[in-house]
């Protein structure tokens, strides 16, 4: 039989992860057809995930009502969150051990209200870690400037982190050193680091989202004319360099040292991976971001539209001097592109807090009507 195209692109060193989950996913038998038949090797999850999925289905209707009346909304949300993490990582289990730990992970995120928190994102981390108890669950942290030395000593406890909301090379490369320190603390310390496993998840098309509206204010001029070609160009570019970054660093003596002693590299995992704005295909943020060493996890609706007409060929090492022209002439425009990344990076935060909240509302509002009935 030949491989379709999401086998494809793990023959080319990509693995394709899932970002969504729901309880329906989890107990049809779905995600394990994706898993056997399609070649998903990976599940992601989030508060805006969870929010839609519970209030967008009955699918929970009977765990909220098995709560007791004096447990918190906020905690019945985690205990249904740890379900469907330990759920998916049981499925996707065999995967993790066919490939000796590099996938078949599933990712639970901690509270995005302790993004700006280190010590109540690691107590948390800690938490939900031991509550899945599973060997191939990641926790989500967000790459804030607080969320760093809780990725780390997180790392260092051997918590696999998914290291959520990178928008920007320079904070990327802040996750790296953390990651690298981890591992060489561990090492130090007699500890194993060979199942100790790590993802940098780089957000692309909300990138594209917010240059594109800025580009499109530029009063007419000549410069304007030039910045407009960059519409749409500016997400991947912007990925290329940090996949420039991840190649320089894994030729480095320094991780050749840790390499020796087992340790696995900080794969990038492209997030953000469908497309925003409807001038642009489907395919196109997975299409352009193809290759070795990397993940990236897709919408149900991404992932299907790549495996019906997906074209998988590396095209992530293609154009390298471009993208960093690219970036640059962002500059000579004026346009402060660190702004950009930190105005991502705060909204996004907001964002997943806002759908945290109306997770705990539907299920707060759920239980008024039970109580009410």
């Amino acid at each position: 039989m030949n491989a379709n195209p999401i086998q494809r692109l793990y023959e080319l060193g990509q693995s394709a992860w899932l970002d969504f989950i729901s309880r329906d996913l989890l107990t049809s038998g779905e995600l394990r057809r994706l898993v056997q038949r399609d070649g998903l090797r990976g599940v992601t999850s989030n508060p805006t995930i969870f929010q839609k999925a519970i209030a967008g289905s009955a699918d929970y209707d009977a765990f909220i009502d098995g709560a007791h009346p004096s447990e918190a909304d906020a905690a019945v949300l985690e205990r249904i969150m740890v379900r469907d993490l330990q759920l998916a990582c049981d499925e996707l289990f065999p995967i993790y051990e066919r490939t000796g730990g590099t996938d078949g992970f599933a990712s639970i995120e901690v509270s995005p209200v302790l993004a700006h928190e280190t010590v109540g994102s690691i107590d948390q981390a800690q938490r939900l870690w031991t509550a899945v108890g599973r060997p191939n669950l990641m926790v989500k942290i967000p790459a804030t400037r607080e969320g760093l030395p809780a990725i780390e000593q997180c790392l260092v406890e051997g918590i696999n982190i998914n290291v959520t909301l990178l928008f920007g090379v320079p904070r990327y490369l802040e996750v790296v050193k953390a990651y690298l320190r981890a591992l060489e603390t561990r090492a130090a310390q007699n500890r194993a680091i060979d199942r100790v496993a790590s993802v940098a998840s780089f957000f692309v098309s909300r990138v594209d989202t917010k240059v594109d509206k800025i580009l499109d204010m530029l009063a007419p001029s000549a410069a304007a004319e030039r910045g407009k070609s960059l519409r749409g160009k500016i997400a991947i570019a912007n990925a290329k360099v940090a996949y420039a970054e991840f190649e320089r660093i894994a030729a480095s003596d320094r991780w050749h040292e840790l390499a020796a002693k087992g340790a696995r590299p900080q794969r990038l995992l492209w997030g953000s991976s469908s497309s925003k704005d409807p001038a642009y295909p489907d395919t196109y943020y997975v299409e352009a971001l193809a290759g070795p060493r990397t993940v990236n996890t897709m919408p149900l609706e991404t992932f299907r539209a790549y495996l019906d007409h997906g074209r998988p060929e590396i095209r992530i090492i293609r154009d390298r001097d471009l993208a960093f022209e690219q970036i640059a002439e962002l500059v000579n425009l004026g346009i402060d592109f660190d702004a950009i990344v930190q105005t991502l990076e705060d909204e996004g935060v907001a964002s997943f807090i806002e759908s945290y909240d109306k997770a705990v509302h539907s299920i707060s509002g759920k239980r008024r009507q039970r109580r009410s009935a």
